[in-house]
């Protein structure tokens, strides 16, 4: 489990995070969003203990990663988006030093670095030396360090940069493999990787948790579509007090006014029924997450 309370970073003038909280279980993937300079990489950072909150607590398993920094780091991964690689060495002994550093014990490490190896598809490549493999076997090599110890959280920047769709295809499926038993935590500019696996979305921006929802919800948004020969104003009479109309390629917006889409349609229907407002079709508005993502990065509040 991650959890984090009133978590905040500044450097000299700029806060670049501002009291951020939030909790991810175990089995749960997380997407971590965020234009550039949002705040996500410092988040990651004081996640992993690599620099100190200004103010706030992460907890890393329960282990608080200020007070007890060496401890959380044995049950956490972390790829960052830099890879931590040593170009002079071959890929089995870069991750037999990984693993002597994690202090994982000795009896353990051969097994540990085969099962990272293979879980990467390195097999292959465990005698090459790391600065001759290309920019995608490199970020393979970066992952098999941060699982190598069967961590119980992992955080994960861009973790398929670099690699083919044969081989993107399969750190998805590696990741979901290593969400059952840990909690997931995945930066990433690219909303299908977003929505091939993640479960939940938070979206930073200027430093603060603009968004934190189920990808499912964050989809459906509050907003819904109707279809009917009714007017513009017949529909906008019958819901003013409810909801706000406009007519876009022949169907009608209709957000309503402090009120969920989805849990309100039922009202909704009611109240047009009631004013003799025909109703060919109505539905939760499905959203696009990349549109979402955008509109959320400006800033407007109307997005979510």
């Amino acid at each position: 489990m991650l959890r984090t309370e009133h978590l905040t970073r500044r450097f000299g003038d700029i806060t670049a995070v501002d009291d951020v909280s939030f909790e991810i279980a175990s089995g749960e993937i997380v997407g971590l969003l965020g234009h550039n300079g949002a705040g996500k990489t410092t988040v990651m950072k004081l996640l992993t203990g690599y620099i100190e909150p200004s103010s706030g607590k992460a907890f890393v398993d329960g282990i608080d990663v200020q007070e007890s920094p060496t401890e959380a780091r044995e049950f956490l991964g972390y790829l960052p988006e830099s890879r931590p690689l040593y170009s002079e060495l071959t890929v089995i002994d870069y991750l037999w030093f990984a693993a002597t550093v994690r202090n994982v014990p000795k009896e353990s490490r051969r097994e540990l670095v085969e099962n990272a190896i293979t879980s990467t598809d390195l097999r292959d490549r465990a005698m090459d030396t790391i600065g001759t493999l290309s920019r995608g076997l490199q970020q393979r090599v970066g992952v098999a360090q941060a699982i190598l110890h069967n961590p119980g959280t992992l955080i994960l920047d861009e973790p398929t940069t670099g690699l083919d769709p044969s081989q993107t295809q399969h750190m998805r499926d590696l990741i979901k493999k290593l969400s059952k038993n840990a909690t997931v935590v995945l930066s990433t500019h690219i909303m299908q990787e977003v929505e091939a696996i993640c479960s939940r979305v938070l979206i930073m921006r200027d430093g603060v948790i603009a968004v934190d929802e189920s990808l499912e919800n964050l989809k459906e948004g509050n907003r819904c579509w109707l279809t009917s020969d009714a007017s513009v104003e017949k529909v906008r009479d019958s819901l003013q007090s409810q909801a706000s109309v406009k007519l876009l390629n022949g169907r009608f917006l209709i957000t309503p006014i402090g009120a969920d889409a989805k849990s309100d349609i039922p009202n909704v229907v009611r109240k047009l029924v009631s004013d003799d407002v025909a109703i060919g079709s109505i539905e939760p508005e499905k959203r696009d997450l990349e549109a979402l993502f955008r509109a959320v990065s400006a800033g407007d509040r109307n997005a979510t």
